[in-house]
């Protein structure tokens, strides 16, 4: 399996370390963001990255180089011209992407001990087209999912909006956690072009196609985006 981080944010969250460094190169105890995710991967047979960049690219290139990719293949994917968000950060990475197996793709702020391997068998058991990691923590925005776990709309609980796709009763509200395992075909499905988040590219797809939810609740989640949050995971990740 392939994987594609991403790591091309301007991480405006994490400021002062972001104006001068990218998010990806953070730091929790002595190991960047980006190596902690690349081990993690690595953990679970992932030798095959895709990453991409726009935020001090020469950083994150220069710091893999100095590691001999942490002994993986790794293709930079370049949006050093213009961050594209999610979804049309994975468009632009398609061509290292292609094939016939799914691929993982996860933020590189984002810290867990999610079993990749129990999120592969279930996504794979599911024939789902992608599938979504998410938690019933507390957040303003949340996918809906029936109870079969499948992706049927969003909210957002601040401003009241709400996107229904597949009308079914008892809809159940679960937050994202910014990993995918996602099947190439998605490529030839996605209509959007440049800027583009992949949110939108779930909820436009879910009515005709299996988007899952996996539910790792119990797991260990840390989104690190802000400073204080680096002195959280240095107490959940040695």
């Amino acid at each position: 399996m392939k994987a594609m981080i991403f790591a091309a944010g301007l991480g405006t969250r994490l400021k002062p370390f972001t104006e001068n460094h990218p998010k990806a190169l953070a730091v929790v105890n002595n190991k960047p963001l980006l190596q902690r995710n690349i081990e993690y991967l690595k953990g679970y047979g992932i030798k095959e990255f895709v990453i991409n960049v726009h935020h001090f690219p020469d950083q994150i290139i220069s710091f893999l180089k100095e590691h001999n990719n942490f002994d993986c293949k790794i293709s930079i994917s370049d949006e050093t011209d213009a961050l594209l968000e999610t979804g049309g950060g994975l468009k632009k990475a398609s061509s290292f992407l292609k094939g016939d197996t799914p691929f993982l793709v996860m933020n590189v702020d984002m810290l867990t001990n999610l079993a990749v391997d129990k999120m592969i068998a279930f996504h794979n058991a599911g024939k789902a087209l992608a599938t979504l990691a998410v938690t019933r923590r507390e957040t303003s925005r949340y996918f809906l999912f029936n109870g079969r776990n499948e992706l049927c709309g969003w909210q957002n609980t601040k401003t009241g909006e709400e996107k229904i796709k597949r009308t079914e009763a008892d809809l159940t509200p679960k937050a994202f956690s910014g990993i995918h395992i996602i099947e190439p075909e998605i490529f030839n499905l996605i209509k959007q072009e440049g800027k583009f988040s992949m949110v939108d590219v779930y909820l436009d797809l879910c009515s005709k196609n299996t988007i899952m939810g996996f539910d790792h609740t119990s797991d260990i989640l840390l989104d690190v985006g802000k400073p204080e949050s680096i002195q959280q995971a240095e107490a959940l990740f040695s």
